[in-house]
């Protein structure tokens, strides 16, 4: 069965290269939906042979649906730019190529964080579905926490190895990002009109922490694993604060 690869991007010139090469040897038609980048990013999308589309950002899921209605094959592979399969997971993909295009498939996604994969904590094995038939699933979920939802009856299987994450390159990247992403999330939660508490701004980050660092081993990391467990509780914090900062706010003007 033929593939479509779908990436979405914005000024992702150090990541999509990687992305795109790690791609090829699966995919049958690369399709890149770029929200006007200002960098080389079309330009290294187009020199790999990727169709390429331009969308002003509509929001993550609501940009990922768009990229699978460009997609030519129903069977699609959704990566993120900042993502590339290894060796094991291309050779699992090519091998679900020829089975029925009646499942979705999930595999495990492993982040690089400075300069080392992180194999334990919050952030391992961080399963998701990414491949699947895109007339029997959709992206969802609250912004910028996106999902790929498939259609009741359909079976889920799980492929050997990792699409690996090069997500952070630099402690003051991730700090950056959690508050970009605190943000979006808190936004999310007002529109779904969620509540904040005092109690929660409290529990909530100190509850990440623990789960990420002592109960799914985080502490095998090392250093690595203890800043990684550390910045899910502060990206925690930074959400609720946001939220509940929002609802005072909303409440004073009502």
């Amino acid at each position: 069965m033929k593939l479509s690869a779908v990436v979405i991007t914005y000024n992702e010139e150090r990541n999509i290269g990687r992305c795109l090469d790690s791609l090829l040897p699966v995919a049958d038609e690369i399709v890149v939906l770029d929200s006007n980048s200002t960098d080389q990013t079309v330009a290294i999308a187009e020199s790999r042979g990727a169709k390429v589309y331009l969308q002003s950002f509509l929001g993550y899921v609501e940009q990922k649906n768009r990229a699978l209605e460009l997609a030519s094959h129903d069977l699609v592979l959704s990566l993120d730019a900042d993502e590339a399969l290894d060796e094991k997971l291309t050779q699992s993909i090519l091998a679900a190529k020829q089975e029925s295009p009646g499942s979705a498939y999930s595999m495990n996604r492993c982040t690089w964080y400075c300069d080392r994969f992180i194999k334990h904590g919050s952030w391992y094995p961080d399963r998701k579905i990414r491949l699947f038939n895109k007339t029997q699933a959709r992206w969802a979920g609250d912004n910028p926490h996106d999902h790929i939802v498939v259609d009741a009856g359909i079976p889920v299987k799980h492929l050997a190895g990792d699409i690996l994450h090069y997500s952070y390159y630099s402690i003051e990247e991730h700090v950056a990002q959690n508050n970009k992403f605190s943000t979006i999330s808190a936004d999310a939660l007002v529109k779904r009109n969620k509540k904040a508490t005092a109690a929660g701004l409290v529990f909530r980050p100190f509850w990440a922490f623990l789960k990420g660092y002592f109960f799914k081993a985080g502490f095998l990391d090392g250093f690595h694993g203890f800043v990684v467990a550390v910045n899910s509780a502060h990206l925690t914090f930074l959400k609720y604060a946001k939220l509940y900062r929002k609802q005072n706010e909303n409440a004073a003007s009502s």
